[in-house]
């Protein structure tokens, strides 16, 4: 896993987002774009926008940022905005080395996450096609990281295999590699390089041998960790200063 597919370099301010989507609202929507689940799915309390204030490319990288703003759509009234961005139908592999280097904000209610959904639900609809989180942390355990699988057949029938680590230095909000290893056989969970979980594959009960496709998202609230949110801790933002994709 040494040839370089895809990068991003985020320090470089002529980068664009051109291979990214950049995600509005705050309803979980289907393969044609229609709402089905308002919270995404989660009980998050943000809304998404792509407005400057939420998400940004400055010197320090690609900028997510959480505030406490009021702001009203669909007959609804959300009390944050945040950002969300995908690389459906610009990018996506499977097999392979991915790292993103990142800082994530601490503070009660803050759910950072850098994940990976199918480009096609090859096996059906979530999470029959499965999902794969290279990183989820809760923003009041700012030593903590989490990597979790997501398969099953449906809603009620749901296999997650959740892998936590304590850090051994410093917190999440410091730059750190998050990476994920995919082959055949296993995925594994890397932060800065050391492997920290490992998970063997079970052909024709998990569904990773399909392409997916990279998700980054700073949510406020949800089920994830069910806390109240620490507004003193807003606005909170995920800086994202690089991405590769090796062979």
């Amino acid at each position: 896993m040494n040839k370089l597919l895809w990068q991003q370099n985020f320090l470089d301010r002529n980068t664009d987002l051109s291979a990214w989507n950049i995600r509005v609202g705050n309803d979980l929507i289907d393969s044609n774009g229609n709402a089905i689940c308002p919270g995404w799915g989660n009980g998050e309390q943000q809304f998404y926008t792509g407005n400057s204030s939420n998400l940004y490319i400055n010197e320090s990288g690609l900028n997510l940022c959480a505030n406490r703003e009021t702001i009203e759509a669909d007959g609804r009234r959300f009390a944050y905005t945040s950002a969300r961005l995908d690389t459906k139908d610009h990018l996506s592999f499977c097999y392979g080395k991915l790292v993103v280097r990142a800082k994530l904000p601490v503070g009660q209610g803050l759910w950072p996450a850098i994940w990976l959904l199918p480009q096609q639900d090859t096996y059906g609809t979530w999470p029959a096609s499965g999902e794969i989180d290279i990183m989820e942390a809760k923003g009041r355990l700012p030593q903590q990281i989490s990597g979790t699988l997501h398969y099953g057949k449906d809603m009620e029938n749901k296999f997650t295999d959740e892998f936590s680590y304590q850090l051994e230095n410093g917190t999440i909000n410091q730059f750190r590699d998050y990476a994920l290893e995919w082959d055949s056989s296993s995925i594994r969970w890397l932060v800065d390089g050391h492997c920290y979980a490992e998970q063997r594959l079970q052909p024709g009960i998990m569904p990773f041998d399909q392409p997916f496709y990279l998700v980054l998202n700073l949510a406020i609230g949800g089920w994830y960790d069910n806390v109240s949110v620490d507004e003193a801790a807003l606005p909170a933002v995920m800086t994202v200063s690089g991405i590769w994709l090796y062979e």
